[in-house]
């Protein structure tokens, strides 16, 4: 007969361990259920971006005559600009962009295959996904700050449940399904956890790192620079020119990518980052992909074209390009389709561990005689929430382009609201299907508005995504297991049930 993998763990301290991984649980969860479900969206963010702006020219590569142009372009329309930005074609979002800025305001505009400017940017819909998922829409120093702790939240759930559980390995593929909901959801939420483990780790780890990075670099200026955050930030950042605030000629970006490219064939050159652009001080960043590596180099050249520091910032050690690796590895941007879908799914079983998470805590309370009917009516209103909220918000822009912030906030207040007069079950059909129906009004909204017009094909891809997902909320059969009333206390011998 197989043993538990830690069979000498004492059952006082699987007990304290379980106690601790319920608190931490339920003291974080309404923050990582919302971060988790905004970032399993914010994996197809490149798509979103393709139906929001379903109109762009779809460009696929950029001369070193168009890069030009464009740069040339943004000067023309911001001549005091301090910055300008060339957002380069990818395979999974074929548009050519051009930001300008001045000090901490900025200006997108949308480009052709020849560089000019086709009409100004703006991605409400792709905006409001991505704020919420690394800011929660809080001022970016404490919201970058909150998030990062919810990811430290989500490891420290993650390994507290492996210590609170020691048959969790051996009972990996074990289901009792069909009976008991509360066992069900129990055995899901183990099942889902150690299945998905490597990617939860990853997930929470460098969501944790991305999040407190600020927290992180200044400590490091504390420990090791007299708390001089600038000399910490020098390590991570690219060479320099020297500083001179003298009047120079725009660079020739023009002849750099040309020279770049000779220098690596193989690489695509995903962005160029102009600082002061017209003094010699100018520092340009050529932001490169190599096949075969998650990370990205950044080579940096002064206003002659001369290249700094003689590589590319994520070229010269392992630790760089692990760092800067950070980004692609968390949000799955580094496999084409196969590693989004993955992540998507992934994403969906991460939510449902969280939300199960609380369920099981609540359904063990009504199992000892203490119900809280109140927080379990909230809690299926909240997981609820988001799906009837981001549908709204989708129909909203593409129908009336109605703010991003104040719809998902009132819709998430209505959902919430349901918790006052229905049953958990009840909420839970009446919010799924609002969800079908905001997500099936959203798609046939955008399929009516962009009829007859040239649009991106992947635009209708996600017209068809959205109707799948609207059916998939209606679907009888999830209805019955997610639906479901939790059955009423047993009196039984008291034994604590496996897995739990």
């Amino acid at each position: 007969m197989s043993r538990p993998i830690w069979p000498s763990v004492p059952s006082g301290f699987v007990r304290a361990v379980l106690a601790g991984h319920s608190a931490l649980g339920l003291a974080f969860a309404a923050l990582i259920f919302l971060v988790c479900f905004s970032g399993t969206a914010a994996v197809f963010i490149h798509e979103a971006t393709r139906w929001e702006r379903a109109g762009d020219p779809v460009v696929h590569t950029v001369t070193p005559a168009a890069l030009q142009r464009g740069f040339e372009e943004g000067l023309k329309a911001t001549p005091d600009a301090d910055r300008v930005v060339l957002n380069l074609p990818s395979d999974d979002l074929p548009r050519y962009v051009m930001s300008t800025w001045v000090k901490d305001d900025s200006r997108m505009w949308v480009m052709d295959a020849d560089g000019r400017p086709v009409a100004r940017l703006v991605e409400p819909w792709t905006d409001f996904v991505q704020d919420l998922h690394i800011y929660l829409h809080l001022p970016h120093t404490w919201g970058l700050f909150v998030v990062g702790m919810v990811g430290v939240a989500l490891l420290s759930s993650l390994v507290s449940g492996l210590l609170a559980h020691p048959r969790v390995f051996r009972d990996a593929f074990h289901l009792r399904w069909g009976g008991s909901k509360r066992l069900q959801e129990a055995d899901l939420h183990n099942r889902i956890g150690v299945w998905a483990l490597p990617f939860h780790v990853t997930l929470s780890l460098t969501g944790a790192l991305l999040g407190l990075s600020t927290v992180i670099v200044g400590v490091l200026a504390m420990v090791v620079f007299k708390g001089d955050t600038g000399k910490a930030y020098a390590l991570f950042a690219t060479p320099e020119p020297p500083a001179s605030t003298a009047p120079a000629a725009p660079a020739n970006l023009a002849a750099i990518s040309a020279a770049l490219a000779a220098r690596l064939p193989d690489a695509r050159t995903t962005f160029v980052f102009v600082e002061d652009p017209r003094l010699a001080q100018q520092h340009i960043s050529f932001g490169v992909e190599t096949p075969g590596r998650l990370s990205r180099v950044i080579y940096s050249y002064d206003h002659t074209g001369a290249l700094l520091g003689g590589t590319g910032y994520g070229d010269r050690n392992l630790g760089e390009g692990l760092f800067s690796a950070i980004g692609p590895v968390h949000f799955g941007w580094f496999g084409g389709w196969a590693s989004k879908i993955a992540y998507g799914l992934l994403g969906v079983g991460l939510c449902v561990v969280t939300s199960s998470g609380v369920a099981i805590w609540l359904a063990r309370r009504r199992a000892r005689g203490q119900p809280a009917p109140r927080w379990e009516r909230i809690w299926t209103a909240a997981v609820w929430s988001q799906p009837v909220a981001y549908g709204a918000t989708m129909l909203g822009v593409v129908a009336a382009n109605l703010p991003t912030v104040p719809v998902w906030g009132a819709t998430t207040l209505a959902a919430l609201a349901t918790a006052a007069a229905l049953g958990p079950a009840a909420i839970s059909r009446v919010l799924r299907a609002a969800a079908a129906a905001t997500l099936l009004a959203a798609g046939v909204a955008h399929v009516t508005v962009w009829r007859g017009q040239p649009v991106d094909p992947a635009a209708w891809g996600m017209d068809v995504a959205l109707v799948a997902l609207a059916v998939g909320l209606l679907t009888p059969e999830t209805w019955r297991f997610f639906a479901r009333p939790a059955p009423a206390p047993r009196l039984d011998d008291g034994r604590a049930i496996p897995g739990e």
